[in-house]
């Protein structure tokens, strides 16, 4: 057998025990995820409110989904979700590069603490349980005995107590403050692990070069640390994309559906007008636009690795 034949037999080989390995995860992952996909797509094309049991479960195709674009509370809760989306992760990830240069770049803040204590303080609010992290914002900017309240009105920066909760467009400052808190730690996790990846010896050349800070951090940490910015935008995304407990706990879509997000709003047609169809198929279109983030992110990472290789 010549090298050649040889080569290319033991990579079919290889191949053949990859196949191997990756068949019990994939048989997992589709009796977990493809299973319940598929008898939600079912649902989704039948007429199954339980209001109306006398109806049966009749096939009615794609009604469910023509119903959900032409519904406007349905619009409005997509144009929330995108808001919420845009406005927590861009502020997420600005806190969280600080909080990571600052993880990366300071062995020791207060005299005592290492940068081992630093890390554990700076990620305990990601620690918390998102319904717990939501009760305590709620109780922060309650109307009458809230924190924040007190604290604006002593420093003079409102003139009385605002009723955050109940005013459509206050009640945002408390969803995106809540989440922004608690999720910062998690995206200054991941940019540090880019940090991380970075050779020093970099910037002792830029140094020696005469790079101050900025020019460090615009030619070398940003532009090093894009392929981590590109994961940790896509997580969040993702995840803030299908936000529910957080507006759940702290507003409940409310004042009327001011703050109702997709997630809630399915969360509505399931469980409060007991229409198991329809909300299936919202479901499927928030599925699809998570599967659409995710899509756009395999392509920004293939694209960013091909132009750099």
């Amino acid at each position: 057998m010549t090298p050649a034949a040889t080569v290319t037999a033991d990579r079919a080989r290889d191949a053949r025990l990859a196949r191997r390995l990756l068949f019990p995860a994939l048989a997992a992952i589709t009796v977990i995820v493809g299973v319940p996909l598929a008898w939600m797509l079912w649902e989704s094309l039948h007429l199954h409110d339980l209001r109306m049991p006398w109806l049966g479960r009749p096939f009615i195709g794609l009604e469910n989904y023509r119903e959900a674009i032409h519904d406007p509370r349905f619009v409005v809760a997509v144009m929330h979700t995108l808001f919420f989306v845009a406005v927590s992760v861009t502020l997420e990830l600005a806190g969280g590069l600080a909080l990571a240069l600052t993880m990366h770049r300071v062995p020791y803040v207060v005299s005592g603490f290492s940068r081992t204590l630093l890390r554990v303080l700076i990620l305990l609010p990601w620690a918390i349980p998102t319904a717990a992290s939501a009760l305590i914002w709620r109780f922060l900017f309650d109307g009458q005995a809230g924190v924040v309240n007190e604290i604006l009105v002593g420093l003079h920066v409102i003139a009385g107590p605002r009723v955050w909760l109940v005013d459509p467009t206050l009640a945002w400052i408390p969803i995106i403050a809540a989440d922004v808190w608690k999720t910062t730690p998690f995206v200054a996790l991941l940019l540090l692990a880019g940090l991380q990846s970075i050779d020093q010896s970099l910037y002792d050349a830029a140094r020696i070069d005469g790079a101050g800070p900025w020019r460090e951090f615009t030619e070398i940490t940003l532009p090093l640390l894009t392929p981590a910015i590109v994961v940790t935008l896509a997580f969040r995304a993702l995840d803030a994309f299908r936000v529910f407990d957080l507006i759940y706990v702290l507003t409940g879509g409310g004042p009327g559906t001011a703050t109702e997000s997709v997630s809630l709003y399915t969360f509505s047609a399931l469980l409060q007008k007991l229409r198991f169809g329809y909300a299936s198929a919202l479901s499927m279109i928030v599925f699809a636009g998570t599967l659409g983030l995710g899509v756009i992110y395999i392509r920004l990472s293939n694209r960013h690795l091909l132009t750099r290789g």
